[in-house]
């Protein structure tokens, strides 16, 4: 559950700032907000946006949203975890997927950068394979995530708070960086 009670008088902001994986949800599940034909405004109510794509059941949606907020919760390990994974050398595949630029400004020792040219080599995997992404705050780590676990993938897992988290409760020599626009 969540630790805001989710309603259909929510602006659409202020969810996505309680369940981070809603706009995921809401697209995989409804087909809405993931494109501009079916994007809706930050200041739309949920009942607004349900409305408006003819979701009849509003109650159905906030239940989406909280199953989608639970397994993103079950997903996320704290990087102190994955740090023991680490020094304990489990085999796993530490994956940053930062841009290439974030990851030159400040890297994960032991993490290795994603190969945006050779995605599928990642897709060939065996799928009970652990995986753990991380990125800058945990959000894209967390969609990377589910993607693999939607291609049916078992062992996934986003380090919760990206290298945010990692500094702050592992490593606080790594260098902060602003996020190249």
């Amino acid at each position: 559950m969540t630790q805001t009670q989710i309603t259909p008088d929510m602006t659409m902001e202020a969810i996505l700032a309680a369940i981070p994986s809603a706009q995921r949800a809401l697209f995989q599940r409804y087909h809405v907000g993931g494109c501009s034909s079916c994007g809706f405004q930050p200041t739309d109510t949920l009942a607004k946006v349900c409305k408006d794509r003819n979701l009849l059941d509003v109650n159905e949606v906030i239940q989406t949203l909280e199953r989608a907020h639970e397994v993103d919760q079950r997903m996320q390990v704290a990087p102190a975890e994955v740090r023991g994974w680490l020094d304990a050398g489990e085999d796993f595949s530490f994956i940053d997927v930062r841009p290439p630029a974030e990851v030159a400004q400040a890297a994960i020792p032991g993490a290795e950068a994603l190969d945006f040219a050779a995605q599928d080599r990642y897709m060939a995997l065996p799928k009970d394979r652990k995986l753990v992404f991380t990125c800058r705050d945990g959000a894209r780590a967390l969609d990377v995530a589910s993607y693999f676990v939607g291609h049916g993938f078992t062992r996934v897992f986003a380090v919760r708070g990206g290298l945010d988290a990692w500094r702050a409760e592992v490593d606080p020599s790594l260098p902060t960086y602003a996020v190249p626009s």
